[in-house]
């Protein structure tokens, strides 16, 4: 029984020193620099060109300038800058990896003090002892390594500066409580659409009520994620950014896993219709920048991290990188994933849902008014107008003929829709959203 009770009161002692809040993971360097006046107990993060980040003890990440630290200090950033380097071109430092080698080491010795156990009564005391000692060591190695995955505070994002890069655009309406960001729409952008598409599901883009409880939603508190999600195996159903017009940004996979992109369904601005006649985007909208502003993001992901275009600094695996703000931004990339290939900040999923069509919540909701097509193979959308309010005239051609839709809809909801066949023979249909 004394030996039962040893073992135990081991185990309990490894498993609190695992759940003790302050005890792994906390900064074990102070940081002396150039001006002799300030020291800063820190942990490196990384070095980035001439800024050096640091994880200090409320975990925030704070940026300095290399020349900002002495000189033994400057030394001992590129000893281990060069190191992580040498690791990351062995292939060794792979996150996935490592947490499932810590994940190991706990299983480990938790099995073999559970083993131990067993032996008690039929083994002497001393290689039950050796047993449980080095299983509490396996314990204590992983869960002490585990602590390094904890989560780094980041910057909340600034509200003037998200009104600044949604209020570019005058159709677009903002508000805000304490947890989200809202952006109202009507899911028309007031750019030209749909033509360039050659893979095309006969949907033509009509409006949405992006606003209200429908409004979509960006955390105005990012947290890290543990472990990203790849864009690759998830969320292939909804919309994982909002762009600054207010037009939802899904993945650039559609839900058969197919690039969009190459397979003819997006239009010139990298967008099209969905099954509820709803306009979204499946390309980071660069045509944006030049109304945001060059150093603004075209983009907000539904993690509450910001999407900025194209850039020559180095991105990690996600597309994204920190900044020097104790913040992280996505960029856009021209090949595939294009934009956010794992979301980096944490999301809520739609518990009715399941990879790879899981989806991020909350999610505004589209509300179509007529059937879903199909695709019409060998179609080509060639023109797209919007000769008054609320009126739209879509132009494509099939096997050299042209076909023409007319359609629109009035403020009682009344949508009607003229197809003209290439002789002059037309069609008309009417719906009305309830």
């Amino acid at each position: 029984m004394k030996r039962i009770f040893t073992l135990l009161v081991a185990f309990i002692l490894a498993s609190a020193a695992y759940a003790h809040e302050g005890g792994h993971g906390a900064p074990t360097k102070v940081w002396h620099f150039s001006n002799g006046t300030a020291t800063l107990k820190a942990d490196l993060i990384k070095k980035e060109g001439e800024k050096v980040f640091l994880r200090n003890v409320n975990h925030q990440v704070l940026s300095f300038d290399y020349s900002d630290f002495q000189t033994e200090e400057q030394a001992y950033i590129t000893e281990q800058v060069n190191f992580i380097d040498r690791v990351n071109a062995s292939g060794k430092s792979n996150s996935g990896q490592m947490s499932n080698y810590l994940n190991l080491l706990l299983i480990v010795g938790i099995s073999m003090f559970i083993y131990a156990l067993f032996r008690l009564k039929e083994s002497s005391a001393k290689p039950v002892l050796a047993y449980s000692l080095l299983a509490v060591s396996f314990v204590l190695m992983g869960c002490a390594n585990q602590k390094s995955f904890q989560t780094i505070k980041m910057a909340a994002n600034d509200i003037p500066f998200l009104e600044s890069v949604f209020g570019a655009f005058d159709k677009v309406h903002t508000r805000y409580d304490e947890q989200y960001f809202y952006i109202e729409s009507d899911g028309l952008p007031n750019h030209e659409m749909m033509t360039g598409i050659t893979n095309w599901q006969q949907q033509v883009p009509i409006n949405h009520e992006y606003s209200g409880s429908n409004a979509w939603a960006i955390p105005l508190q990012p947290e890290l994620a543990e472990h990203p999600l790849s864009t690759k195996d998830n969320f292939m159903k909804g919309a994982i950014a909002i762009a600054a017009n207010g037009i939802p940004i899904f993945n650039p996979l559609n839900n058969r896993g197919e690039d969009a992109n190459v397979i003819g369904e997006l239009d010139k601005w990298g967008g099209h219709c969905g099954r509820a006649d709803d306009y979204h985007y499946h390309l980071p909208p660069a045509h944006l920048q030049a109304q945001v502003g060059a150093d603004k993001p075209i983009a907000y992901a539904l993690d509450g991290f910001p999407v900025y275009g194209e850039t020559s600094e180095e991105l990690d695996e996600n597309l994204g990188r920190f900044t020097t703000d104790s913040t992280y931004q996505y960029h856009a990339v021209k090949e595939y994933p294009y934009l956010i290939a794992a979301m980096k900040g944490k999301v809520e999923i739609n518990p009715r849902t399941q990879a790879p069509e899981n989806e991020i919540m909350p999610q505004a909701k589209t509300r179509g008014v007529r059937p879903d097509l199909r695709p019409l193979r060998g179609a080509e959308i060639t023109d797209f107008k919007n000769p008054a309010p609320q009126q739209f005239s879509l132009t494509y051609t099939l096997n050299s003929k042209t076909h023409i839709i007319n359609y629109g809809w009035d403020d009682a909801g009344n949508y009607s829709y003229e197809f003209i066949n290439p002789e002059g023979s037309r069609e008309i249909a009417s719906y009305q959203r309830r």
